[in-house]
């Protein structure tokens, strides 16, 4: 019997670059049929974050401050290297227009409609003061114990 294989992904950057990376990896696994679960820890999380749903009701202070600054989903990440106040962000964003790449939030949409599983750590959540309510649809909760039980069922586990 010819068992499916997985692919376990820890998105733990919150970086334009490196969230491009896991996106294209999950959606090339996914149309290999690969299943793909990522588990979205601290910068991550920024992500997922869906600013028509960001609330600073329930928060305390500190939360409120950093709910403001964190970065409010796919196109508000900076560039991990050369990011210059966004000016590196805005080159690459151009060279990946003359090549007809997809922007970052496109490759997310994909690996929604391709049915990868998005899992925000809850220790991440609880600390940064992001709450599920904040998230894009469909984004499930785990402990790190519940996604190390996930990940070692997989095939290939990538940090990023």
């Amino acid at each position: 019997m010819n068992q499916k294989k997985k692919l376990s992904l820890i998105l733990f950057s919150g970086e334009y670059d490196k969230a491009m990376a896991a996106l294209i990896l999950a959606n090339s696994a996914r149309q290999m049929d690969i299943t793909v679960n990522i588990f979205f820890a601290f910068w991550g999380l920024c992500l997922l974050r869906d600013p028509e749903k960001m609330s600073l009701e329930d928060k305390t202070a500190f939360e409120k401050m950093f709910s403001i600054v964190a970065p409010t989903g796919p196109e508000d990440l900076p560039l991990s290297k050369m990011n210059m106040a966004g000016i590196g962000k805005a080159m690459l964003k151009e060279m990946m227009e003359d090549h007809d790449a997809p922007e970052l939030s496109d490759f997310l949409k994909g690996a929604q409609k391709k049915g990868v599983k998005f899992f925000a750590c809850k220790l991440s959540l609880e600390v940064m003061g992001f709450k599920l309510e904040e998230m894009l649809p469909e984004v499930k909760i785990l402990t790190a114990k519940e996604y190390l039980k996930d990940a070692l069922e997989a095939n290939i586990q990538l940090f990023i």
